[in-house]
């Protein structure tokens, strides 16, 4: 029986080339990801002010739903009914439990665009909803 005599090579080297291409994948996914997140924004909204109020941090897989002061709904970027909200929202309370819903009122908006919003989020199972408002701007 013959037996091996070499000696051990020592340890593998690192091959940084591929951790470094791995690396930057995820930097551009994470970046790419974080701007969609801000697109679901609506920048014509301008929310309520609040002197006291928690930090809110986005939670994950929340949906953001956005109220114009004309009344339209935003959702994903894009104008949705009240029936197109439902149905989303039903699709996807069936999977998620508790699925996480950030409503965005502009400070013009009707009070009934918002009972509406709320109305459909509860008949679609969707209870963990929040409201996004923000802090007054300091006067000089």
């Amino acid at each position: 029986m013959k037996l091996s005599t070499q000696q051990p090579l020592g340890p593998a080297p690192l091959q940084l080339a591929s951790m470094i291409d791995i690396m930057l994948v995820l930097l551009m996914f994470f970046i790419l990801s974080y701007k969609f997140a801000e697109e679901e924004r609506d920048m014509k909204i301008s929310v309520p002010t609040v002197q006291d109020g928690a930090q809110h941090n986005q939670q994950r897989g929340e949906i953001l739903i956005n109220a114009r002061a004309d009344g339209t709904v935003v959702g994903e970027g894009k104008e949705v009914t009240r029936d197109g909200l439902h149905a989303r929202l039903s699709a996807i309370s069936k999977i998620y439990k508790t699925q996480p819903v950030r409503l965005r009122g502009d400070n013009e908006c009707r009070y009934q665009t918002i009972v509406e919003i709320i109305d459909v989020c509860q008949k679609a199972g969707i209870w963990n909803i929040s409201f996004a408002t923000q802090r007054p701007k300091p006067q000089p």
